[in-house]
């Protein structure tokens, strides 16, 4: 056991400055900081995303209480309440994630513009990041055209045996079972992800509909598609953003989807967040938003290669 940081002293001033450029970049676009509760009655239901919970007891918190994985949900409801762009700096959860680029506890930048399509949004997550990294080579590829170009099959046409098959080609997975979407993403995070490494920055967009999450669906050459983005550095996965779902009784289906594949995982389920629900059919106004892991941000800056070295105490050390 130790009691020392694992960053160093140059570090940590390096990450106090880069939280000053990014609150300057807002402030000279008139974007409003926001604080929202992290700790709530509800969790997030997708299956991929395990929140931290906190057993309350008897307490005024009542039973049980999660550490969010994301403000979204509070952020989407002061959208639904005010309606002009905002954006937060701030902690988030994630039970079982740990590793060079993981962190159970880690911040994040999240932020929302109303009347923003999903490509202005891209062009203003691309000013941000070449104002803390500095210029940077840039690319706009939709998720399928990506797939032809790196392994030459269509990932919304191809059978699900043929994802498989191209995925057993290049990745040790004996033994994995699982339907396409487990393929592509093994696809996307072990054969294409590292060819990315000396592309500077990637944005994909438009993923197949059962990864839309909360972004909206619509279809493209014959084909439905999420309207949501996410954006590579070098390799390095850095941000998350969707043209934002405003219907609420198509979320409310989304959210009871997840608890069934949830419950047939075996996993726990998670309450259905009624105040967004009652926000969003209050309405939510047409709008953008995106999710940016700053300890990331901070490594590229840095030439860093783990992410504790970018973290005060690392979750070994809290």
């Amino acid at each position: 056991m130790t009691w020392q940081p694992s960053a160093t002293g140059e570090t940590l001033r390096q990450r106090a400055q880069l939280l000053v450029t990014l609150r300057q970049f807002f402030a000279g676009r008139n974007v409003l900081e926001v604080e929202t509760p992290l700790l709530c009655a509800s969790g997030v239901t997708d299956p991929a995303l395990e929140p931290l919970t906190v057993a309350s007891g008897q307490s005024l918190c009542g039973d049980r209480r999660y550490l969010q994985t994301s403000p979204e949900y509070a952020m989407k409801r002061l959208l639904a309440a005010q309606g002009e762009p905002i954006y937060q700096l701030c902690k988030a959860f994630r039970d079982g994630e740990a590793g060079s680029r993981h962190s159970p506890e880690f911040t994040l930048l999240e932020w929302y513009r109303p009347g923003f399509d999903m490509h202005r949004l891209m062009a203003e997550v691309a000013e941000l990041v070449v104002t803390c990294l500095g210029e940077l080579p840039t690319m706009t590829v939709t998720y399928r055209q990506l797939f032809l170009d790196e392994l030459q099959v269509d990932p919304f046409t191809a059978s699900e045996q043929a994802l498989q098959e191209t995925a057993q080609a290049y990745i040790d997975s004996a033994g994995l079972e699982g339907n396409r979407d487990l393929w592509l993403d093994l696809l996307m995070s072990h054969v294409i992800e590292p060819r990315l490494a000396d592309r500077g920055m990637y944005f994909v967009h438009d993923y197949p509909a059962s990864q839309a999450a909360l972004s909206q669906v619509e279809e493209q050459d014959g084909v439905a598609v999420g309207r949501r983005f996410e954006l590579y550095v070098n390799g390095m996965e850095l941000a998350n953003g969707y043209c934002e779902l405003t219907d609420a009784a198509e979320q409310r289906r989304r959210f009871e989807a997840d608890n069934n594949k949830r419950r047939a995982a075996g996993q726990p389920e998670h309450p259905v967040d009624e105040r967004l629900l009652a926000a969003m059919a209050h309405g939510l106004p047409a709008c953008s938003g995106v999710a940016l892991g700053v300890d990331r941000l901070l490594m590229l800056r840095l030439g860093k290669t783990d992410i504790r070295e970018v973290l005060a105490f690392d979750w070994e050390r809290a």
